[in-house]
């Protein structure tokens, strides 16, 4: 099959401003093997004819650099429009953290500074046109992952765990938060798995064996591959060529191939409402175009005037008053983030107050900024759903 078939690469169709898919490779844990992973999917990918990216989110533990063969502690150039130009190697092009740090320069980052890295790094680069953006993230749950999954699109994640037990623990755990922010499991990758002895053939499981199936079964999401043990992936990681480039033929390369046309004939981006939009209320600007109707817990259009938001859901047509909106925001100044309780004194809130900018969160909530000034508040699917709204009708 010639996977490149699923896009189209016609000059005529423009530069996108984001890429067809935006994959996130994600673990649990550290030492999995999650950024030789997401390198040699890349290059796969690459070498099948896409057009691909990939972003080291790996702020303090950069490693796609040296896995790829990219020298560090070179600032790379900048286009006149201030745009970072990426690095290019085995027909991938990278940004990393590690371009701008030399091996042994630690980097020294806040959390802000983290989340003002992060959307540089995929929104700030001139990629041109993409098919493929893969995120190599860091492991756990916390910053990193919750930023991407605000701010950008994602069409999913492939979680990548080893067969032991507490890594699949671990990998779970990682594996729910994502689907908490509405982030599409794409599937799970066993890496590590059994060793083939090069000389007698014989398979050592090391690790266990079966515990990606287990746990894919359990959580309902593919089983994407199995990746076994193989010396020349550590030599390739360690001399800058890619295994799926120094032996094309071995038995990990042919997984790697197999994982990376799931991934790119895979279903695209989660139906519903278009992400992301900024749509400015009281001009019109930027409205996101609504969706056909489909099965999804996602919007399927927006509107809004002096009688309220309206949002028209698969299974309903849905109405908010503007000031019952207001009054739903749960940030940490209207709500306390512990206990749960109100800290907002209704009889404050005009009786007028509208929201005059609506936009994206990431694929699973609206951010909204009404005419007193207050723009903090994130409203959740699930959150929206619980306003009540006496004009709600079934369809």
């Amino acid at each position: 099959m010639n996977p490149q078939k699923s896009f189209s690469n016609s000059p005529s169709a423009g530069p996108r401003a984001h890429p067809e898919r935006m994959i996130a490779i994600a673990s649990g844990k550290g030492g999995v093997g999650k950024s030789t992973v997401a390198a040699n999917l890349a290059v796969i990918l690459a070498r099948q004819g896409f057009r691909v990216g990939l972003v080291d989110a790996d702020l303090y533990g950069p490693s796609i650099p040296g896995m790829l063969g990219i020298p560090g502690g070179t600032p790379p150039a900048m286009t006149p429009d201030k745009k970072v130009i990426p690095a290019e190697a085995h027909g991938v092009k990278v940004i990393s953290m590690g371009m701008l740090t030399g091996d042994d320069r630690p980097a020294i980052l806040r959390g802000p500074m983290v989340t003002k890295y992060l959307r540089m790094f995929v929104a700030q680069v001139e990629w041109g046109e993409l098919d493929i953006l893969l995120l190599d993230l860091p492991p756990g749950t916390g910053d990193t992952q919750l930023t991407l999954a605000q701010a950008f699109p994602l069409t999913g994640a492939v979680v990548v765990s080893t067969p032991q037990d507490v890594s699949l623990k671990i990998a779970r755990r990682g594996l729910r938060m994502l689907e908490q922010v509405n982030v599409p499991i794409l599937g799970i990758v066993e890496n590590m798995s059994g060793f083939t002895c090069p000389s007698c053939g014989e398979v050592t499981h090391i690790f266990h064996r079966g515990g990606g199936e287990r746990i894919a079964d359990s959580l309902g999401v593919p089983l994407l591959g199995i990746i076994p043990l193989d010396p020349a992936i550590v030599d390739g990681g360690d001399s800058g060529v890619p295994l799926v480039v120094a032996a094309p033929d071995s038995p990990a390369a042919k997984a790697y191939a197999a994982i990376a046309e799931t991934l790119a004939v895979g279903k695209g981006a989660a139906v519903g409402l278009r992400v992301p939009f900024n749509w400015n209320v009281t001009t019109g600007e930027g409205r996101p175009a609504p969706a056909p109707d489909a099965a999804t817990d996602r919007p399927l259009s927006l509107d809004c005037d002096a009688t309220g938001l309206t949002i028209r859901w698969a299974d309903c047509t849905q109405q908010i008053d503007p000031r019952d909106l207001r009054l739903a925001c749960r940030c940490a100044a209207c709500r306390d983030e512990v206990s749960g309780k109100p800290l907002l004194n209704p009889a404050t809130i005009a009786l007028d107050v509208t929201p005059n900018r609506i936009w994206s969160v990431g694929n699973y909530a609206l951010g909204v900024a009404f005419s007193d000034g207050h723009n903090s508040g994130i409203y959740t699917w699930s959150a929206l759903r619980g306003i009540e709204s006496p004009e709600a009708e079934n369809v």
